[in-house]
């Protein structure tokens, strides 16, 4: 008897022949040949993106990935999503932020989040971790090799725990290089600081001035 692994028997029937073959008393049965999935349409593989996060979907990054894809067939999906997403009542939807766009939460939702994660004041960040959380606000996308060295120490463990937390979330460098990462800020962080985008980070002079 052979020990290579096999698919179980989906139905009482599959089971009793699979028995019977055993036995001898019938050929095992032939499983039917698996159909090759089609490919994903442009507005799932669009969807896809959004749902992955990290930084805002434009017009030009899902060009670079879907091939053939027009500025008007990008806007369209947008628009088809979040008509569907409204029809489903979907606690989420795509909003803009900064060049790009981003799928979040609902406003009245985030009440989850925040017993997920914790409010601004149940996050209890250290000063060291404000320190961090500020650089990359700042710098992104930055290495830990950048972080490290504005602030002369290691900073991993704070990067660790930023992360834990969903106030800044890894991303790679370079595309063809996956091991290369970089910290960026996310939604979340927006949200929790009341910004639209980074845009509405105060500028270094005007904090000269506070």
């Amino acid at each position: 008897m052979s020990d290579e692994p096999h698919d179980l028997p989906t139905t009482p029937e599959e089971l009793a022949q699979t028995y019977a073959a055993m036995l001898g008393d019938a050929p095992p049965p032939t499983p039917p040949p698996e159909e090759p999935a089609p490919p994903p349409s442009p507005l799932r593989i669009i969807e896809a993106l959004l749902f992955v996060g990290g930084a805002a979907l434009t017009a030009k990054r899902a060009r670079e990935i879907l091939r053939g894809l027009s500025e008007d067939a990008f806007d369209d999906a947008i628009r088809q999503l979040n008509a569907d997403y409204r029809r489903q009542a979907r606690p989420y939807s795509i909003q803009p932020q900064g060049h790009g766009w981003v799928l979040t939460l609902k406003p009245k939702y985030r009440h989850v989040v925040e017993k997920l994660y914790g409010g601004v004041r149940e996050a209890r960040l250290s000063t060291t971790a404000i320190d961090v959380l500020a650089l990359v606000a700042y710098r992104q996308p930055v290495t830990k090799a950048d972080v490290d060295s504005w602030r002369g120490a290691d900073s991993g463990s704070l990067l660790r725990q930023l992360v834990r937390r969903g106030l800044i979330q890894i991303m790679p460098v370079h595309a063809d290089k996956p091991k290369e990462i970089a910290y960026t800020t996310t939604e979340r962080f927006l949200e929790m600081f009341g910004l639209q985008s980074l845009d509405d980070l105060p500028k270094t002079h005007d904090l000269q001035q506070m």
